[in-house]
């Protein structure tokens, strides 16, 4: 087996039970869990090709701990922006792999639908063609792939559509009809769009599947976890309520004051995410939403 999945969340379940679909694929986690081709993580960091699919804000501290570059090729199947730093998971990976060791993926794949072998479409970013082309023969048939060189562009959008997917959790918790959520979601892609240009994005990326399409998807269901953390705020429950509740983490809470600290630093209107941070740090969503209205 020359494939490992780093990490055992659902979301690297998902990714595990779609590699072992074509090839064997190890796995592996912090603590033993009861899937098949489960390893040490000793063994797995020895696998050719390994896929990323730690939370986005442990991914510093992993590499540091335990990672030591031996040629493998990697797909960073994480979503998010580093809280604090602000760095984004690219310039994170190019400080341990080369850069044309590295490919991302994004696009639409909610974990329980890959995992149900439901069909769906996703992207592989990298500036290495031959790299992305094998990662791409790794998928079943079920998964569609296409190959970008837009790094950042889908960085960008795996990033923020978790944040625009609490302000439509919110949007739906307070019943504001779906005028306002198409609204909100359709002006959050252009913030998306404001964001990502500022750091070199392609645009056609955000009307494509790593933008347009995430984006679609996570802003309007409660498979994402994201948009049930906006849900619950809406009713009135405290993030750390929300946090034990779900069990899982949701990149958006912290992706969002990475963005707007980005947004600040560097003057990018990104009105949306601004008030999601403050919601999350304790604004009344109400109050939040007459401010968008009138701005």
């Amino acid at each position: 087996m020359n494939i490992a999945v780093i990490g055992a969340g659902k979301w690297g379940q998902a990714l595990h039970f779609a590699i072992s679909q074509q090839t064997s694929c190890m796995i592996t986690s912090r603590t033993l869990k009861e899937i098949p081709n489960f390893v040490v993580l000793e063994q797995a960091l020895k696998a050719e090709y390994l896929i990323f699919a730690l939370p986005a804000q442990v991914v510093r501290e992993w590499l540091n701990r335990h990672f030591q570059f031996h040629g493998q090729k990697i797909l960073v199947a994480a979503k998010g922006i580093e809280q604090g730093s602000g760095a984004f998971l690219n310039e994170i990976f190019a400080q341990f792999i080369p850069s044309e060791n590295l490919s991302f993926l994004s696009g639409p794949s909610f974990a329980a639908e890959v995992t149900q072998g439901l069909p769906t479409a996703v992207v592989i970013n990298s500036c290495n063609d031959t790299l992305a082309k094998e990662f791409t023969s790794f998928f079943p048939k079920f998964i569609k792939t296409y190959i970008s060189h837009d790094v950042i562009g889908a960085e960008v959008c795996g990033a923020y559509k978790n944040v625009l997917a609490i302000a439509s959790g919110i949007c739906d918790g307070l019943h504001l009809g779906n005028n306002a959520r198409a609204s909100l979601i359709a002006r959050g892609l252009v913030e998306m769009h404001r964001f990502g240009k500022f750091f070199g994005a392609v645009d056609e990326t955000f009307l494509g599947l790593s933008g347009a399409g995430d984006l679609f998807l996570t802003a309007s269901s409660t498979l994402s976890r994201n948009y049930r953390v906006g849900l619950f705020l809406a009713q009135g429950k405290t993030l750390d309520v929300i946090l034990n509740e779900l069990g899982e983490v949701a990149e958006g809470v912290f992706t969002s004051n990475a963005v707007r600290d980005l947004s600040h630093k560097h003057s990018i209107y990104t009105p949306i995410a601004r008030e999601i941070a403050l919601i999350l740090e304790g604004k009344d969503p109400c109050v939040s939403v007459r401010d968008l209205l009138d701005s």
